[in-house]
C-alpha cells in the first residue's frame, strides 16, 4: 500500500525518469521497463498513476508545456509593456530549462512523434497557440489587430526555427545565446516598421 502524500512525488519521478529515457534512448525506445528501472519503481506503478506509457507520455509533454509556461508568467507582470513582455516571450522559449539536454532531445522526439499521435499532436497544438496568442496580444501595443497577427506568427516562427537549428547545431549555451539574441533583433526590427523606435 502505497504511503499517503507519496504520489506527486512518484508521478514526479516517473515524468523525470521519462525524460531520461527519451533523451537517451529516443520515444520509439523508451519503454514502461527502461522508465521505471531508471525511476527505482515498479512497472505496475505507470500504470496505477497513468494508465500506461501513452498516459505517462502526454503527462511528461504537460510538464514541458507547464515549465514553458510558469517561465513566461514568473516575469510578466500586469505593469509589463508590450516591447518587454515580446522579449520575456523569446527568453521564456530559450531558456536554461528549455536549452537542457534531456528536453531538447525529448521536445524533438515529441514533435517528430506528434504526427502520428492524435493526443501529443492537440498537445502540440496547445504550445503553438500559446505562443501565438501572447505574441498577438504583445504585438497589439503596436499595429492593428491583422498586423498583431501577421507579426505573431512571423515571430513564432522565428522563435520556433532558431530554437531548432540551436538544437541541432548541438553548440550548447553559446547557440542559444545566439539564437535568442537574433529573435529579439528580429521582434525588434518588426516593431521599427510599424515607425516606433526601439
Amino acid at each position: 500500500m502505497p504511503k499517503v502524500g507519496m504520489e506527486p512525488i512518484r508521478r514526479q519521478q516517473l515524468i523525470d525518469a521519462t525524460l531520461e529515457s527519451v533523451a537517451e534512448l529516443g520515444l520509439h525506445a523508451t519503454t514502461i521497463n527502461s522508465i521505471s528501472n531508471r525511476a527505482g519503481l515498479s512497472s505496475g506503478i505507470i500504470s496505477h498513476y497513468f494508465g500506461g506509457k501513452q498516459g505517462l507520455m502526454e503527462a511528461t509533454v504537460r510538464y514541458l508545456l507547464t515549465n514553458l509556461k510558469t517561465s513566461l508568467l514568473s516575469k510578466v507582470e500586469p505593469s509589463t509593456n508590450a516591447y518587454d513582455r515580446l522579449m520575456f516571450i523569446v527568453e521564456a522559449n530559450f531558456s536554461m530549462v528549455q536549452q537542457q539536454s534531456k528536453t531538447t532531445r525529448t521536445w524533438l522526439s515529441f514533435w517528430a512523434h506528434s504526427m502520428h499521435d492524435g493526443q501529443l499532436h492537440r498537445l502540440q497544438l496547445v504550445n503553438s497557440k500559446r505562443l501565438y496568442s501572447n505574441l498577438t496580444y504583445s504585438f497589439l501595443g503596436y499595429f492593428n489587430k491583422d498586423e498583431a497577427q501577421q507579426a505573431a506568427k512571423l515571430a513564432a516562427a522565428m522563435i520556433d526555427g532558431l530554437w531548432l537549428r540551436a538544437v541541432l547545431s548541438k553548440a550548447g549555451e553559446e547557440s542559444f545565446k545566439e539564437a535568442e539574441l537574433l529573435a529579439k533583433q528580429y521582434i525588434s526590427s518588426l516593431i521599427s516598421s510599424s515607425g516606433v523606435k526601439v
